[in-house]
């Protein structure tokens, strides 16, 4: 379950930021911006309270969080996305897995 809720966190948090940028043009945006983040906070306190060690949840969160913001920000805004964004974009998700890993232990 703690994946499950961690996994909305991810969304909630990519749709808050996605949200943040599109409100640069319209204000409007400025609610979805902070339902965003409210929700995607709610639910990353979940994720630790089904039993998630906060390190490992933490680190998938921001690993995923940056990862999906900027495909996405490349897709809706044009924004760039070079090959050594794209290394630093593996490098983190490969740090977020060697943390993970090394929890097991």
């Amino acid at each position: 379950m703690a994946y499950l809720f961690l996994i909305g966190a991810i969304l909630f948090e990519v749709a808050g930021t996605v949200s943040l940028r599109l409100a640069v043009d319209n204000k409007r945006w400025y609610g979805a911006v902070a339902v965003g983040y409210l929700v995607a906070f709610v639910m990353l306190t979940l994720t630790l309270a089904n039993g998630l060690p906060l390190g490992i949840a933490y680190g998938i969160w921001a690993a995923a969080g940056v990862a999906l913001t900027a495909i996405i920000s490349k897709l809706l805004f044009k924004e760039p996305l070079t090959w050594l964004m794209s290394l630093g974009i593996v490098l983190v998700i490969g740090g977020v897995l060697l943390i993970e890993l090394g929890a097991a232990h």
